[in-house]
């Protein structure tokens, strides 16, 4: 039977009409998939003198230990963000005369099949026979070098029940971002070293086989759930059953007052959050609200005299705008599926124009609000996002839509958004030149002739008269929408 599945799912994919594409696009991936598996090869070959190097003076063993935990925390978010899930091949398998439960371990075995269930092999193999084997014994290094690829694959079978569990909820959000947390912000803020907390859990791995019997009952244990998860809900009106999500049927009454526009922009908030891509555009948004933790705190950019490094302009720009970056550069594109709709209902253009505006606008607004708490590093980067914020929703955001209407392209919103172009096209890469470009030219000028805050004040007022004169501006998109509807349209109807 498992060979029949096999069968199944190579047929599948050889009378698929886009079978050449997909060739191509495996051969591509898999090429960069063997280029950065052959990286982290390297670095774990060379992992003991780079830790020697950058903790000079120190056991590179117990640094490596202390440091392994968020080497795990890092596999968390790239999993949950890269991992697919096996929903799609049970819905096409569920109908046929075949044991479930064969069904559903054929595609966990098949899911651990992937250049993620390696790393942690490739990246602590060579350091674990070359320095924990020669310090404490090969049979001590296998220990620990079992220890932490069966944690990297307990982690694979967690994510699996995780995602399918949790991704549509506001409580799967809330966990990320409290491993986010707790887990980086914890040590990088002081709080307290989640590493130095771990390190003896690695430290004992390397002495003894116990903890390699405990993380072997937890991948087990893993598998187990995700296992008993899959067969307990593997009937087709609960794989497809709305997401539990905050808010998903909900509308915004403040956006009641904006008339048609307004319910335009309340479809577009149940677009994103009903759809895979265009949710994960804005949890990363959310994620993206952690950037200044990078740049405010760090000693390297700040001067004596209490001025600031012209980097916090595209940081400010980036934080209050991350949304309007992201979600706007395809701003067609989320409803190429039903564009059709829009250009044969009266005002229905620029209804749609309108309410993204609005909703883009909206949000950026929040992002400003959420923000306000880095005022804890100083009151110039209250100023910094203020000014930024300004200029970012009377200036900004109408290059941004104006350079993603050019040449929109189709894309299917099911569909995951790592490693997914569609939609896709030479704007998205030409976009990042008038983002970094556009506010330098204004602040730039004000602030070597005069000082930094009147610069500010330039992107601060710009931005103002940007809104004075939204209407105007907003119409220019409108119509080159209006101008080349049909030919929107047309590339809409692309075969993905």
């Amino acid at each position: 039977m498992i060979f029949e599945l096999i069968r199944l799912q190579f047929l599948k994919s050889v009378r698929s009409t886009s079978f050449a594409k997909s060739v191509l696009v495996a051969v591509f991936l898999g090429f960069l998939a063997l280029l950065l598996l052959s990286y982290v090869l390297m670095a774990g070959l060379f992992l003991g003198r780079i830790v020697s190097e950058l903790a000079e003076g120190q056991d590179p063993i117990e640094v490596v230990n202390s440091s392994l935990i968020f080497f795990f925390l890092v596999e968390f978010m790239y999993r949950y963000f890269l991992q697919t899930l096996p929903v799609i091949e049970l819905e096409s398998l569920l109908h046929l005369p075949i044991g479930k439960r064969k069904i559903i371990h054929m595609l966990l075995v098949r899911s651990f099949i992937s250049p993620l269930s390696i790393i942690a092999v490739l990246l602590f193999t060579p350091f674990g026979f070359l320095e924990v084997g020669a310090q404490f014994g090969t049979a001590n290094a296998l220990f620990w070098i079992g220890n932490i690829v069966l944690i990297s694959w307990a982690l694979h079978w967690f994510m699996l029940w995780f995602k399918q569990r949790y991704e549509d909820s506001l409580i799967g959000v809330l966990i990320v971002f409290a491993v986010l947390l707790l887990g980086g912000g914890s040590t990088y803020l002081g709080w307290f070293n989640l590493g130095e907390l771990v390190q003896p859990y690695f430290a004992w791995a390397q002495a003894s086989v116990i903890p390699l019997l405990i993380t072997a009952g937890t991948c087990i244990l893993g598998y187990y759930l995700a296992y008993t998860y899959y067969l307990k809900n593997a009937y087709l009106e609960d794989l497809s059953k709305e997401e539990e999500a905050k808010f998903v049927n909900k509308n915004f009454g403040f956006f009641s007052r904006f008339g048609l526009a307004g319910e335009m922009a309340d479809l577009e908030w149940k677009l994103i959050i009903r759809h895979k891509k265009s949710r994960t555009y804005l949890m990363l948004s959310a994620f993206f609200l952690l950037y200044g933790m990078i740049f405010y705190n760090n000693p390297q950019y700040h001067s004596e005299d209490g001025g600031f490094s012209f980097i916090f302009i595209f940081v400010g720009v980036f934080i209050t705008g991350i949304f309007m970056i992201q979600y706007g550069q395809l701003f067609l594109s989320w409803n190429s599926g039903n564009f059709d709709f829009f250009i044969n209902r009266k005002d229905g253009i620029a209804a749609l124009i309108k309410g993204k505006y609005l909703l883009l606008l909206s949000v950026s607004c929040l992002c400003f609000l959420l923000s306000i708490p880095y005022v804890f590093f100083g009151w110039k980067f209250l100023l910094i996002h203020l000014a930024t914020w300004l200029f970012n929703a009377g200036i900004l955001i109408h290059l941004i839509i104006y350079m993603a209407l050019w040449k929109p392209k189709p894309m299917d919103l099911n569909k995951g958004a790592m490693f997914n172009y569609e939609g896709v096209g030479a704007a998205q890469f030409l976009m990042i030149i008038p983002m970094m470009v556009a506010p330098y030219v204004v602040y730039l000028p004000f602030s070597l002739l005069i000082n930094d805050y009147a610069g500010l004040a330039a992107l601060a007022t710009l931005g103002l008269l940007g809104l004075l004169g939204f209407n105007k501006l907003s119409q220019i998109n409108i119509n080159r929408v209006m101008k080349n509807r049909y030919e929107i349209s047309s590339s809409f109807r692309q075969e993905l």
